[in-house]
């Protein structure tokens, strides 16, 4: 097996400091999330800065192939547009390296290390609490946001609860960080189709939609009633396609506990 790292040039780091985290990743125990694909955790550098590692799971028999020799990993991905994304002048923790893991012909697994954010919340947060602080104004600010993304012709493909931090800077002035970034489209301009649809994943409530819709339609110029229908109608399909999965997932879990 060999080991690739790739470290940002622009980062107090080196590969020799990297490494010996990357091949003992497994003994660290401070976990930023856990989940059964992938994993996030979090250590502290020589210079004193708190990085996440985020490890990508081996990819099945035929992606073993792909990312091999023909796609870039999930990892790379993540760290170009990271710093693609700080070009253009958007927030998104700062990427320091990434790591892959392969053999003669197969692709195994690979980290991708950022700095940490110490966000006050996500989106997430606000689709469950509906009294959460100043919430009107942070899902407004949010629009903005993403407007902006859409003018510059980035569609973020994971834009849904908790791929955006959120950070308080001010009473009333928010930051927005993107994370979880290996999925994107870069356009030379985004149609209102397409922008409407980078909506959809967000949340399930109308009156979030409805904020949303409302504010992005002062920025295109366009009648809040056409772009509320717009977003609605992304939203309602997005979540009927994502129950009928769900419930597909469900029924082959139940035939195979049955057997």
């Amino acid at each position: 097996m060999s080991q690739k790292i790739v470290i940002n040039p622009s980062y107090n780091t080196t590969s020799q400091e990297i490494k010996p985290i990357i091949d003992q990743y497994d003994s660290i125990t401070d976990y930023v999330a856990k989940g059964d694909r992938n994993s996030i955790k979090k250590i502290t550098l020589k210079n004193d800065k708190i990085a996440t590692i985020k490890s990508f799971k081996i990819p099945n028999i035929v992606n073993k192939f792909v990312y091999r020799f023909f796609r870039e990993s999930k990892a790379q991905r993540s760290y170009e547009y990271a710093k693609k994304l700080i070009d253009l002048g958007f927030l998104t923790p700062y990427p320091i390296a990434y790591v892959e893991e392969k053999t003669a012909l197969q692709f195994l697994k690979s980290y991708y290390l950022c700095e940490l954010v110490y966000a006050d919340l996500t989106y997430r947060e606000m689709v469950h609490d509906f009294n959460w602080p100043n919430r009107t104004e942070i899902l407004k600010q949010f629009t903005h946001f993403t407007y902006q993304l859409h003018e510059a012709g980035i569609e973020f493909l994971d834009h849904s609860p908790g791929n955006t931090l959120i950070e308080k800077v001010s009473e009333n002035k928010y930051n927005f960080y993107l994370v979880d970034l290996n999925r994107m489209n870069f356009h030379d301009s985004m149609d209102f189709e397409t922008r409407m649809k980078n909506f959809s994943r967000l949340t399930p409530h109308k009156e979030m939609v409805e904020i949303m819709a409302t504010e992005y339609a002062k920025l295109i110029n366009k009648p809040s009633d056409e772009v509320i229908d717009a977003m609605w109608n992304e939203t309602k399909e997005f979540q009927f396609k994502f129950h009928q999965k769900q419930a597909r997932k469900k029924k082959l879990k139940a035939m195979i506990g049955k057997k």
